[in-house]
């Protein structure tokens, strides 16, 4: 998805705790009655592991007739990371790739040295209009695979172990957590878990990770001793085995990893470890040397002045 040109998130408020290095409050956007909440990037936090960028789409509902159109766009030194809890998106890119993504799935697309791609609501959804909640989340590629060839994978539902027991779902997405592993390929060590707790429930969150945050989708969470709640970005202090609880029935999503080889800088789409590299990138779209999107080439977002 495109970069919105909302408001960055805040630092939040809320009591933290020990083991908390920071909170985050994401921040939302209306973009014709879709909301889009940002928790990253922050000014005082830029990435979390490999994590540079963390949206949370909806959850919306579409009347008949509507839907969303993010129309071609390019990215590079990035990989996009797509995955909804409800409604279907239909992904196309320059590679050819052309499949809807649905509830439970996951779509990893890597830009390398640069890739286009779209996201709209296909015809028939559009047709009788439905809900749409997902997270859209960007991870920065290692500098060594920044300007390596794209590629893009889906996994479905059934491509992605869970672990479940003692009021806990636990979906491993990418990495590894409670014994089980991920079979997505990722270019660097990467967390990325989704997970749903009756009331009451506990988890431990484990310290193998160098770097690890919580987002709150849904509900409220007691974590050593303090609440937060929906929209709230818990990063975590490093070194420690924590414990969290569902103060309520909740959703959350734990993402994490090794640290990454230096700053990042981003500027619309596009993500480098070099800035030259970037002006490259603006100069290169607005000629139009970037491959176009099979069966959706008329249209482009244009580069933003």
């Amino acid at each position: 998805m495109s970069f919105f040109p909302g408001p960055d998130p805040t630092a939040g408020d809320a009591k933290g705790c020990d083991a908390v290095d920071m909170v985050i409050v994401s921040r939302s956007v209306d973009l014709a009655g879709f909301s889009v909440r940002r928790a990253l990037p922050h000014a005082k936090r830029r990435m979390v592991g490999p994590f540079v960028f963390f949206d949370h789409m909806g959850p919306s509902e579409f009347k008949v007739g509507n839907g969303i159109d993010v129309r071609p766009h390019p990215h590079i030194g990035l990989a996009t990371v797509t995955f909804l809890y409800d409604g279907e998106i239909m992904h196309r890119d320059s590679l050819g790739t052309e499949l809807p993504i649905k509830p439970g799935e996951l779509n990893w697309m890597s830009a390398g040295r640069g890739i286009v791609h779209s996201e709209r609501t296909a015809p028939e959804h559009r047709a009788v209009g439905e809900k749409l909640h997902g997270l859209q989340l960007w991870v920065a590629l290692p500098a060594a695979d920044e300007e390596g060839e794209p590629w893009f994978a889906h996994h479905g539902d059934a491509d992605l172990p869970t672990v479940e027991g003692d009021g806990k779902r636990v979906r491993l997405v990418a990495g590894s957590l409670f014994g089980a592993r991920s079979p997505v390929k990722t270019s660097s060590d990467t967390l990325f878990a989704d997970v749903a707790l009756e009331q009451g429930a506990s988890m431990p969150i484990d310290a193998g990770y160098e770097e690890r945050a919580v987002y709150v989708v849904k509900g409220e969470i007691d974590l050593q001793g303090d609440r937060f709640g929906e929209g709230k970005l818990l990063v975590l202090k490093p070194g420690d085995v924590l414990k969290l609880t569902a103060v309520m029935p909740s959703q959350i999503v734990i993402v994490g990893g090794a640290a990454m080889d230096g700053p990042r800088h981003i500027w619309w789409n596009f993500v480098s470890s070099r800035k030259e590299r970037i002006e490259q990138a603006k100069a290169d779209w607005k000629l139009g040397r970037f491959d176009t999107v099979p069966n959706d080439a008329t249209e482009f977002i244009p580069l933003p002045e």
